[in-house]
């Protein structure tokens, strides 16, 4: 099997941290091009650094990171770090990385990069805000074209937002860009908050990814370890979800998920409902169906080439 050309545009994030471990440990499959970075969970200088230690952790210090946007197309930058901590990526050691931050800007790279392929070729994987890819879009419109599929992490349909009662926190933090995103007509698959709240990181699940015994695994689990927190003590629940890893999980193996083609828009004038997706899932109204909508997944399926693919390193 051919592995398949990818972008990752990421704001790590531990959630992001172990979608990168994920997705490095599979290069039979996905082809990573390079590793795009915005501002999100934390600015873009954090999530810079973060993607850079990773790779350094994964072995992969030839791995081409691209600084990007440092604030979304129109509204202030909005962060997480009440959920992911001060570094972005709280429960490893924050050093200087080895991996270098390459000198050319994400957006001129994901152009760049598409223009000089085929069509239909690459897959992006945007699992932060979206500013990045509709930069590129509006920028170099052509570009469109080359995208073979589009797999992110955002919104939310039955589960409510995480961020406001509306809003997930991807969407919410650049809703404008969604918007352009969500228009460019090509395929994209949506991972949001109905399919990752089902992926929780029980205390079970964390301990296989622990008893692995390998760095990797071990920082995996000090991560998780700090992620969970916020999600225990929001949601009472056994764990938190594993929202960016999804999109990793459903390129290795599409058949844990359960997907709906449905019309999603994404709200961008009212400040009550701001970043809101609306999906269409009943099909209530005429408008196109522009994605591919998760709703489902098989949790210990996920799980198992989880831990499979961390005890690779």
């Amino acid at each position: 099997m051919t592995a398949r050309p990818v972008i990752i545009d990421c704001d790590p994030g531990q959630d992001d941290a172990i979608m990168l471990l994920l997705s490095m440990a599979s290069p039979d499959e996905l082809d990573i091009l390079g590793i795009t970075t915005v501002a999100g969970n934390v600015p873009l200088a954090l999530t810079s650094r973060n993607a850079r230690i990773l790779c350094d952790l994964a072995g992969k210090q030839g791995m081409g990171v691209y600084a990007g946007c440092s604030r979304p197309l129109v509204r202030p930058l909005v962060t997480a770090e009440e959920v992911h901590g001060k570094t972005g990526i709280d429960g490893i050691e924050i050093t200087e990385p080895a991996t270098p931050l390459q000198s050319r800007h994400a957006v001129d790279f994901i152009v760049e990069t598409l223009s000089a392929a085929e069509d239909n070729a690459i897959t992006l994987l945007p699992i932060g805000p979206l500013t990045n890819i509709a930069a590129a879009l509006i920028k170099a419109p052509a570009i469109a074209g080359k995208i073979r599929e589009i797999v992110l992490m955002g919104g939310a349909m039955r589960e409510g937002g995480n961020t406001t009662p509306s809003a997930e926190f991807n969407i919410y933090v650049d809703p404008h860009a969604a918007d352009v995103v969500f228009r460019c007509g090509r395929p994209i698959v949506v991972m949001g908050l109905d399919v990752t709240h089902q992926v929780l990181t029980t205390q079970a699940r964390s301990k296989r990814i622990q008893d692995l015994g390998n760095p990797v695994a071990q920082a995996a689990h000090n991560m998780l370890a700090f992620f969970d927190r916020h999600d225990v003590q929001k949601y009472g629940s056994d764990g938190a979800p594993l929202h960016d890893p999804c999109t990793t999980a459903y390129l290795l193996k599409p058949e844990l998920f359960k997907t709906k083609a449905c019309n999603l828009q994404v709200e961008i004038h009212s400040e009550l409902t701001m970043g809101h997706t609306a999906v269409d899932f009943w099909h209530v109204t005429d408008r196109p169906k522009n994605v591919e909508w998760v709703y489902g997944v098989d949790s210990d399926g996920f799980f198992d080439l989880l831990t499979e693919r961390l005890g690779r390193y």
